[in-house]
């Protein structure tokens, strides 16, 4: 292939589990989605997921003060250091645990993160170059149970750590000399979140059971003092005396703080003390609703707090009014975040995959987005390529601009076939079958006016019509379930695939009559059409691509695809990943835009591009990485087999906040009916976009996209040395418009090629499209195509457009099939500007029938004046149109064209 597809966005999932972060303008959220990141720009309604992927799931995510780095922590403890600026992972490091939380010093000098039982923090990395980017500068020890949460001074000199075991922990950043530890008590259940206040040490502790404890300290920041260094000297001359190995054991027992619950008398002399002021519930008597979540918003003294019931509280601390309460869901919230301004809130909700950003003042939603929480089992692209529909198992249809990738799904269940105004999700038609029957497969015709389905219990296949919704034909002949219908773009047939080892060719024509029948070796799986109908490929269950010429009924050509699917193993499979693949095969098939390639996929993480003429495997794309999934490793981990069977089959999570908690008598929690399960990777449905600019692929990990449009990529053309930004700045200061716009586009940046055709002036475009090669015709218009979508300058790149076309368009035409991807994409670009005007100019020509009419009301109403009534009415018309900017027919024509 030409070119090379690279990840482009991650769609139809936007949260997962873990904590919101807001980027410091406070305009963007930033969630964790399985094991990647999205980014949702919420001034500009537009999602963009970050080109990285973790091992597993990511549990946590530590942004910076400065908002240009992130720390990226999966379930494994394997964290990616990452810059947010570049787009790229700049370190890799693994703390030897699971870790629950990581948070960044207000200053970006220091992060802690709580692992286990204890706290440990790093250095943060800095500007400079360093070989390791995490140094270790002090573990905290004190909780006996695990650690949830962190919370840090303003001043950078303290910070908070919560605990499962009941309690709160202060520690210091520094060797200070009356505030070493202090631990905190006074709740009843596991510690959900901890706030310190702006510009103190009085902090506050939420705890699960709904408790609320503020704390007062009797010292103030600047009251912390340091510990005098005469004993440091001291004990560094004792240490030069002693042996290397002793020296090394005192430098860790240094590096290592630990706390005492109940602490001597001696030792809280001289030391900071905290009492409890307040003491507040969130639950009323004989209610019970746990508290999952909460975040504190320091110089507004708002503390918003989520519910296992999906209710949210906020309220002005330190006096604990209630300003508002609202329910967003039915599923618990499992994060919550504010950003810096204070008006918006996010919220995450793990059980249906909701994210929500809420402004309380005018209570309003900024962002509502849910994606499906179940399985996606098919695609499709709009015919432009501006949108995609996805449709799932939980029976929602889900649709997004593709530019944008905000996501929206329709609170619509399908129980028979139906056909929806997705623009408003509102059902229009319902196709129903003669007798109940189970749907496993449709298929539209190009003209939209056929639509059919095929049934997987009865053999048929119906045929309705679009326009009328009747029943036109039951089409009968298979012997086995119906597994794939497609419909032939240039003609009248319909080809069906089944699991009778056929594929049947129907004439629309000719009464729904069988044209052919293609016998195949296997039961056949997908089948689809060349885009110029003149070919036909069919996976097999025996992972075989076989092509088809439909007009003669002839195989040309089969691919044995069982090697490259490279299906990995379960959990309790009892065979092994090369055994396990017999049994796989591709499930979808799709061809590119030009018909020279074909994508395929199935129950494997691959999904493999093939060349069609050469049948040879171009590229395999690994579409997740992630090891939280089922069926991703080749070999059985050892390390989980045990004398008492596989580790698997424990669910390990029981107990822990998302998992199973056991009900004890008199203890209102527990579910026995909830489990954890790994869900198995695959890829369900593959689609080209209409461009050839992108596909997309719906898998267990969401719609993923993949995409030629590339932000950061230096990819050249024929270049040499004689060729740099400076010769094409130059040639366009000496008005050698040609030679600059070759250089520019040998360099093939998007940025200089725009420089170059923007410095040509309108009157000379013909003169330099004509002298431009055939070769770089097509990079020209490529460019133009993407142009459209971002720049103003519309007219310009309009006579670009039209001066290429007319001038090189019968030679473009011998290289109609290489250039269709092109075309398509420019057809798209300007079709949405028609669109945009189209609006436009009907809202004008609106609003001047109604000045129209309203100059002629009150012309009846006026006395008439030397001009006579006809020629006053034509006179009020005219400047009518004057002051709307619109001039009769011409002027509307002018601006639709």
């Amino acid at each position: 292939m030409k070119f090379a597809y690279r990840f482009s966005n991650l769609l139809g999932t936007v949260y997962r589990r873990g904590n919101l972060n807001f980027t410091c303008d406070g305009n963007s959220v930033i969630s964790p989605v399985g094991n990647r990141v999205t980014v949702f720009d919420l001034k500009n309604n537009k999602s963009d997921t970050l080109p990285l992927a973790t091992r597993y799931n990511v549990k946590c995510v530590g942004l910076s003060p400065d908002g240009r780095l992130a720390i990226i922590v999966d379930e494994g403890g394997d964290a990616l250091l990452v810059s947010l600026v570049c787009r790229s992972v700049l370190h890799h490091f693994h703390f030897k645990g699971s870790v629950h939380s990581v948070s960044f010093s207000p200053n970006g000098r220091k992060f802690v993160v709580t692992k286990g039982n204890i706290a440990q923090m790093y250095h943060a990395p800095g500007k400079k170059r360093e070989f390791n980017a995490f140094v270790l500068d002090k573990t905290y020890f004190g909780p006996y149970d695990e650690t949830t949460c962190i919370d840090w001074t303003d001043d950078s000199r303290c910070f908070v750590v919560g605990s499962k075991d009941m309690s709160t922990w202060v520690f210091g950043a520094e060797r200070w000399d009356n505030l070493i530890y202090y631990a905190l008590g006074g709740h009843k259940d596991a510690i959900v979140a901890c706030f310190f206040e702006s510009n103190s040490l009085d902090l506050y502790s939420l705890s699960q059971d709904g408790v609320l404890c503020m704390w007062q300290c009797d010292t103030p920041p600047e009251g912390l003092r340091l510990k005098p260094p005469a004993g440091w000297k001291a004990d560094l001359l004792q240490r030069e005396e002693e042996e290397e190995e002793e020296e090394d054991q005192e430098g860790d027992r240094e590096t290592t703080i630990r706390g005492k619950a109940t602490p001597a008398e001696e030792e809280k002399t001289g030391k900071v003390k905290y009492s409890r002021l307040a003491k507040y519930f969130f639950n009323k008597e004989g209610d019970f609703n746990n508290l999952t979540a909460a975040a504190f918003h320091k110089k507004s003294h708002l503390l918003v707090t989520g519910f296992a019931s999906g209710i949210f509280h906020l309220h002005e601390l330190p006096e604990f009014n209630l300003i508002h309460s609202l329910s967003i869901s039915d599923q618990s919230i499992a994060s919550v975040a504010i950003n810096s301004s204070g008006d918006w809130i996010a919220f995450g909700c793990s059980g249906l995959g909701q994210l929500l950003v809420w402004e309380w003042q005018s209570e309003s939603y900024v962002l509502k987005q849910q994606g499906h929480f179940n399985s996606m089992v098919t695609l499709a692209y709009s015919p432009d390529g501006q949108y995609i529909v996805t449709g799932g198992d939980d029976g929602k249809v889900g649709s997004c601009p593709r530019c944008s990738g905000l996501w929206g799904c329709a609170p619509v269940t399908f129980k028979n076939m139906q056909k929806c105004e997705w623009r408003r999700y509102r059902n229009f038609r319902t196709f129903t079958s003669p007798r109940p029957t189970q749907f496993s497969c449709v298929a539209v015709d190009a003209s939209g006016e056929i639509v059919s389905a095929g049934a997987q219990d009865s053999f048929e296949i119906f045929v309705w019509s679009m326009q009328t919704g009747r029943l036109l034909d039951v089409l009968s002949g298979h012997e086995g379930p119906i597994s794939g219908l497609c419909f032939n773009p240039m003609k009248s047939i319909l080809a069906s695939a089944s699991w009778d080892k056929t594929v049947r060719l129907w004439d629309m024509f000719d009464s729904w009559r069988t044209k052919e029948t293609l016998a195949l070796t296997s039961d056949a799986l997908a089948v689809t059409f060349r885009p110029d109908g003149a070919e036909l490929a069919v996976a097999t269950l025996n992972s075989q691509i076989t092509f088809w010429d439909p007009e003669n009924a002839v195989q040309t050509g089969s691919i044995e695809g069982r090697h490259d699917l490279k299906t990995g193993r379960k959990e309790l499979d009892k065979i092994t990943a090369k055994h396990a693949a017999k049994g796989k095969a591709f499930t979808t098939l799709c061809y590119s835009a030009d018909g020279q390639s074909i994508l395929a996929g199935g129950m494997s993480k691959f999904v493999c591009i093939y060349h069609v003429r050469e049948q040879i495997l171009m590229k395999r794309f690994e579409i997740s990485c992630n090891l939280s999934l089922d069926a991703m490793e080749e070999f059985l981990n050892r390390r989980k087999m045990t004398e008492f069977g596989n580790l698997a089959l424990i669910d390990q999570d029981a107990g822990q906040e998302d998992g199973v908690a056991i009900p004890l008598p008199g203890v209102r929690k527990g579910d026995m009916s909830s489990r954890h399960f790994k869900p198995e990777i695959r890829v369900t449905s593959l689609r080209f976009s209409p461009t050839g600019r992108c596909w997309a692929a719906t898998t267990t990990e969401g719609l993923l996209i993949y995409s030629l449009d590339t932000r950061v990529l230096f990819d050249p053309f024929e270049l040499d040395t004689s060729v740099t930004p400076g010769r094409v700045r130059e040639a366009l200061r000496q008005q050698d418009f040609t030679r600059a716009i070759l250089m520019a586009l040998r360099l093939n940046e998007s940025k200089l090629v725009q420089e170059a055709l923007e410095a040509v002036p309108s009157g000379e475009i013909e003169v330099v499209t004509s002298s431009l090669p055939e070769l770089y015709v097509e990079k020209v218009l490529e460019f133009l195509a993407s142009s459209f979508e971002v720049s103003r300058h519309l007219e310009f790149y309009l006579v670009w457009t039209h001066k290429l076309l007319m001038l090189h368009g019968q030679k473009l035409k011998s290289r109609a099939g290489t250039l269709l991807p092109v075309i398509q994409f420019l057809q798209k670009s300007i079709q949405r500007h028609l669109d945009d005007l189209s609006k436009l100019c009907s809202w004008n020509r609106y609003n001047m029938q109604y000045a129209l009419a309203v100059s002629k009301q009150r012309g009846t109403k006026r006395s008439l004046g030397p001009l006579g009534s006809e020629e006053e009415e034509e006179a009020s018309e005219d400047d009518s149109l004057h002051l709307l900017g619109g001039g009769g027919r011409d002027s509307e024509e002018g601006m639709l064209a």
